[in-house]
């Protein structure tokens, strides 16, 4: 199967990046459940659509499993605490790119976006 364009991965990982900041700053009145998970899902979508194209001739397959290695790795990292670690997480970016906390449903809801991701990008590959 085909690569995905370079040019249609940057639009993936753009739109994804702007739904996810959407969703969680601009205060749509949604539930915090939505909002909490939804920016989870969508940050996990994120990964897959930055880590997929980084080794364009690995199956789907092997680019999902190097996807959920990365955000699973990431939320375990929330398990480890150093006070310039920690003040990092308290900013904006570090909030963004680490999280603070971690959580078990954050997991199954990287799984859940993970392969949402590799779906669309099966679908995706098959019109080039």
């Amino acid at each position: 199967m085909p690569s995905r364009p370079l040019p249609v991965s940057a639009l993936l990982i753009l739109g994804t990046i702007a739904a996810g900041l959407t969703l969680r700053l601009a205060h749509l009145g949604l539930p915090f459940a939505l909002t909490k998970y939804g920016g989870s899902f969508l940050w996990a979508l994120m990964i897959y659509w930055i880590v997929s194209p980084l080794r364009p001739r690995w199956p789907i397959p092997r680019a999902t499993l190097a996807a959920g290695v990365v955000a699973t790795a990431v939320e375990l990292f929330k398990l480890y605490h150093a006070p310039w670690l920690d003040g990092f997480r308290l900013t904006f970016a570090g909030a963004l790119l680490l999280g603070r906390i971690f959580s078990v449903w954050d997991l199954i809801f990287y799984a859940l976006a993970i392969t949402a991701g590799a779906f669309a990008d099966r679908a995706i590959r098959a019109r080039y």
